[in-house]
């Protein structure tokens, strides 16, 4: 093949002047010229493409990671050889390794493409971890399965990669943080609730788990199953493929979902901006040109049971003979979705957390902490390469693992506030960089209204799932035996080959016969480069063009989605197979059923337990209720907390042993089944005077407000020194004596007058009645607040 030799721009001694504008359309033959050239650079440029995917194919496709690494474990050595491999990548110089940091594992999608997208340039997933210290494991794949392979066999060598893992730290006592990209997400998320002891905290970037899912506007996508007749076509293509199913097939999915960037847009942009698109172009055709292929049995698993069959947040799909249910999931899980993901977005990411739990309450009472991330617009790609969001979402994510897994358990949604650079914030140092983070507390209603359009129409895809077991079981009856007596791997690569996203590549590339001449040209186009002002008149044209081009292929695209939703709504709907087929019935209802019985369950067990425990305990119940009363845990307070917690004498029930991570997260358990009767507790769990001056403090600067009462945020902590009957003086200064001891200076306490100050002395009063059973109430509903009269 010809060598590359390309400057990204045109040497500064060939640059001609901008033409003077001697018409209305300014200098029409310097224009021409420079249209000309670009076309020669944009040609050469495509053949540049070509060269690089018959190169990726000689080398045997490796991964297209941005860093140095070795093979750890090798699937195919496995006792079930499977096409997976576990990788260590070594970070750049002047990244040093911190040895007691926990590692990171990062898995790329197995969905058509080949692996690297996460570790695709160093503002990724993969780089922000390294920033930090972490070493970084990378599960990758070779382009083609192993005979016999399954999706179970690649959970199998998922799970020993991860006993690898941890194997290889022995001095580190934490689990692998685990991050899936994509369907990566949903493959990592059925092995933790199969073998929870193997996950720290569990990312999913982009990932699917609920299939039927979304609204016409945000996904069209998922009505491509009824418009196919179910799952088929894909065990068709599977064998045609002598029981290989190629992943190009799920490329040119993804790519008609958006014609424009598909056929115009990512063209034109690299032919109007040659000089400088051209490195970027290749970089990511390199990695979106890599198609790989997977078994028979690996995409009817896919399909029937998660795309259309959608059994994974039902609790319906099978683990050799083992049902999986996500509740199993211990450790804390993050969900990082996006508005501008057409693939996956925000309800297809979430919904699953209604379907499985039912009830936010039930996610804490169960001890369970879910996380989830909105970002406002980033495609599904830039999810994973976009390098502002790996500046700030995946930045912040990694360097805030110390305060996920510390977090009460509970539904929560993470919200980064880029810091205004004026204003230094309170203990400003337990938050470096330029964001800080809060966790706000979040229900089950907060994710219905995520999709504007409700949830109804996920009934439709029910009868659909049920239409599509039909066609699937008529086609393996009556069809596949024919077509697999006639396919053979022979043919079936020939198929392959003759793929048009395939064709593309390989038939312009150096071998062309009109290559030598675009060579030439574009030689000749870079040494006498004509550069025209962005602002001629011709140019603006150019560009008014190309967006009417842009504009018109969206229109036709929204016109065929909205086709599709029609008639897959007249199709399936009640009026339609629906009335043959009913839908079952809605997995929220039946997940918020169980919440109900199992929060009944559990809050008749916390009843009979509610007054035990002491300081430490009654300390993690008022900063509980203090936060939910706020609405939002604080990074800040929970790095506070740690560093109160190593003071000595706190009391004399308090010890170095003292597991406070632990005790926050049973006290939140209770709280969330009975948190009226959790704070009526309190006066026994403190039984005098200065334990409650001290609880109520440590609690005060846990939560940051103090030194002074004077602050919205204090609500509970007024409220329980009025019931407490303790003085609010002595609670103010005792909260400003703890700060100090670790660090913050500050002016005094501005003396507060409150209604607790002038209550008279005698026996504390309850906050509440007890009630007899759980409420329909959510787990973040604020307590009543003190009613406060300032001098």
């Amino acid at each position: 093949m010809m060598n590359r030799k390309k400057p990204v721009a045109a040497p500064p001694a060939h640059q001609a002047e901008p033409a003077r504008a001697t018409t209305p359309f300014g200098d029409v033959p310097a224009y021409l010229q420079d249209c000309v050239q670009r076309s020669f650079l944009f040609l050469d440029t495509l053949l540049d493409r070509g060269n690089d995917y018959l190169e990726h194919l000689e080398q045997g496709t490796p991964p297209l990671l941005k860093f140095e690494h070795e093979v750890v474990l090798d699937g195919h050595d496995l006792p079930q050889p499977c096409n997976y491999a576990l990788l260590r990548l070594q970070p750049p110089p002047g990244l040093p390794v911190d040895p007691g940091a926990r590692p990171v594992v990062v898995v790329d999608p197995r969905a058509g493409h080949g692996p690297g997208i996460g570790g695709f340039k160093f503002d990724s997933e993969v780089g922000m971890a390294m920033k930090a210290g972490h070493t970084v494991y990378f599960v990758t794949f070779r382009p083609e399965p192993e005979d016999g392979q399954t999706l179970v066999t690649v959970m199998d060598a998922e799970a020993s990669f991860l006993e690898e893992v941890i194997r290889r730290h022995p001095q580190c006592p934490a689990k692998p943080v685990v991050i899936g990209n994509c369907q990566a997400g949903w493959a990592m998320m059925t092995l933790d609730a199969v073998r929870p002891e193997l996950f720290g905290p569990l990312m999913m970037v982009g990932a699917p788990a609920s299939y039927w899912a979304g609204s016409s506007t945000l996904n069209p996508m998922r009505y491509s199953g009824a418009t196919l007749g179910g799952t088929w076509l894909a065990s068709l293509a599977a064998d045609l493929g002598a029981d290989r199913f190629d992943g190009a097939y799920l490329v040119e999915n993804f790519e008609k979902l958006n014609p424009a960037n598909t056929f115009w847009s990512k063209y034109y942009n690299l032919w109007s901006g040659v000089d400088q698109e051209a490195p970027r172009f290749l970089e990511f055709e390199r990695w979106w040109g890599g198609f790989f292929r997977m078994t028979g049995a690996e995409i009817e698993a896919i399909t029937e049971n998660l795309f259309v069959g959608n059994k994974l947040a039902r609790g319906e799909l099978e683990v050799k003979g083992r049902a999986v249910n996500l509740r199993d999931i211990t450790a804390p899980i993050v969900v990082f979705a996006s508005w501008g993901d057409n693939i996956t977005p925000p309800p297809q990411a979430l919904n699953w957390i209604i379907d499985v739990w039912g009830d936010e309450r039930a996610i804490a009472a169960a001890g369970r902490t879910i996380i989830y991330v909105l970002h406002e617009s980033v495609g599904h790609l830039g999810i994973f390469v976009g390098g502002s969001v790996a500046l700030k979402e995946h930045d912040q994510l990694v360097s805030s693992l110390d305060v996920i897994e510390s977090l009460p358990p509970g539904l929560y949604e993470m919200k980064l506030e880029r810091k205004d650079g004026r204003a230094t914030q309170r203990w400003d140092a337990l938050e470096p960089g330029d964001y800080t983070v809060h966790y706000q507390h979040r229900t089950m209603e907060d994710l219905r209204k995520l999709n504007p359009e409700g949830r109804e129409e996920e009934q439709i895809f029910s009868t659909i799932s049920q239409w599509s077991q039909i066609n699937a079981q008529w086609y393996k009856t009556w069809i596949r035996p024919w077509v697999r007596m006639a396919a053979t791997r022979e043919s079936a690569n020939a198929l392959m080959r003759l793929n048009p996203l395939r064709m593309q590549r390989q038939l312009f590339s150096d071998t062309h016969p009109a290559a030598a001449f675009i060579r030439q040209q574009a030689a000749s186009a870079r040494a006498h480069r004509v550069q025209l002002d962005p602002e001629h008149p011709l140019k603006q044209y150019e560009r008014r063009m190309a967006q009417k081009i842009t504009d018109e292929l969206n229109a036709w695209r929204d016109r065929r989605d909205a086709r599709t939703v029609r008639m897959t709504r007249q199709l399936f709907g009640p009026t339609g197979l629906g009335a043959w087929l009913p839908p079952r019935e809605p997995d929220a209802e039946l997940a918020q059923r169980w919440a109900q019985q199992e929060l009944g369950r559990y809050r008749d067990i916390v009843i009979d337990q509610i007054a035990e425990g002491g300081f430490a305990e009654a300390v993690c119940r008022i900063v509980i209720a203090g936060m939910v009363s706020i609405g939002a845990f604080e990074r800040r307070s929970l790095r506070l907390a740690r560093l109160l917690a190593q003071l000595p004498n706190m009391h004399a029930s308090v010890s170095r042993q003292t597991n406070w991570v632990q005790l926050l997260k049973e006290q939140a358990r209770i709280t969330a089944v009975a948190p009226v009767e959790a704070l009526n507790a309190l006066g026994q769990m403190l039984p005098d005077a200065a334990s409650r001056e001290r609880a109520l403090a440590l609690a005060a600067a846990v939560m940051m407000i103090e030194p002074t009462l004077a602050n919205p945020r204090s609500e509970i902590i007024e409220l329980l020194i009025g019931t407490l009957d303790v003085n609010p003086d002595r609670v103010i200064a005792l909260a400003r004596k703890l700060t100090t001891a670790i660090g913050e200076d500050g002016d005094a306490p501005a003396p507060v007058e409150t209604t607790a100050r002038k209550r008279a002395p005698g026996k504390a009063t309850t906050v509440a009645r007890s009630s007899p059973a759980p409420k329909k109430t959510t787990a973040s509903a604020k307590p009543a607040k003190a009613r406060t009269r300032r001098a």
